[in-house]
């Protein structure tokens, strides 16, 4: 085993609230911290952890392909790790969700033989199902990122939650732009349209980041979406559209099994 190591932690969405104790240990023991938050706030308050907090706000830029900030990240990070440094990159929410760089950094540094691990944190899917009360386990829970559920054909069922991540980028195809239009958020509505009616009762959510703040949950109707406020924490909720439907024939089936 190589003698640099990298661990990838999750700050959680609420700040200081969120944060594991594990995840705490690793950022006041690393050598440095790379930080993907999303305020300079967040930034101040890793300082106070760590001594060399060095942030990834940057490498950000309008008209940039997020794939390329993404793999400065990835090299930035393994840069410390091959120079035998404890390196610590600390997340917004959970580091494994809707997070491409985290996943890679910890794939290459095991490949070259570096001790690499990611914490679980409180994502904002954990924020969503407290804050709006869904239980995935009643009726069931399909997770999707907007954009792709634009451009690969899906199958959906309107009986479950349908939530769609990062709303505000929808059929955005540059992966360079922070915001989508109208003519784009059409196309998504007419696209759900198969499965649910124009009047049907949607959802924008967006967890609450700072203590003092209360989540988002705006109510709409589906056809209103296009001119809605989106920002980069929007996510679109949409409750089941029909009720659940008996798969008799199974049931059917299990009764006479169970019988013998």
């Amino acid at each position: 085993m190589q003698q640099g190591r990298i661990v990838i932690v999750g700050t959680g969405i609420m700040l200081g609230a969120h944060l594991t104790p594990a995840a705490k240990s690793y950022l006041q023991a690393a050598d440095l911290v790379f930080a993907a938050v999303t305020d300079g706030i967040s930034e101040q308050w890793l300082q106070t952890m760590n001594a060399d907090v060095r942030s990834f706000a940057p490498l950000y830029a309008l008209g940039k392909s997020r794939h390329d900030t993404y793999q400065q990240m990835i090299d930035l990070m393994l840069t410390e790790v091959r120079a035998g440094k404890f390196v610590v990159g600390a997340f917004y929410g959970h580091p494994g969700v809707f997070a491409y760089a985290p996943h890679k950094v910890i794939e290459l540094a095991r490949l070259e033989g570096y001790e690499a691990q990611m914490l679980a944190g409180i994502s904002a899917a954990d924020c969503l199902h407290a804050d709006l009360g869904i239980d995935p386990g009643r009726v069931g829970c399909q997770y999707y990122e907007a954009s792709q559920f634009m451009f690969y054909q899906r199958v959906i069922d309107p009986s479950a939650y349908l939530v769609l991540w990062q709303i505000s980028l929808a059929g955005d195809r540059t992966i360079a732009r922070f915001d989508t239009g109208e003519g784009e958020l059409q196309l998504l509505v007419e696209l759900l349209a198969a499965d649910y009616p124009a009047d049907h009762q949607v959802v924008i959510y967006e967890a609450a980041s700072m203590p003092f703040e209360t989540p988002r949950m705006d109510w709409l109707t589906l056809a209103e979406l296009p001119t809605a406020r989106l920002t980069l924490k929007s996510t679109l909720v949409l409750p089941p559209a029909r009720a659940l439907q008996k798969n008799v024939q199974l049931l059917e089936r299990l009764k006479v099994l169970q019988a013998g």
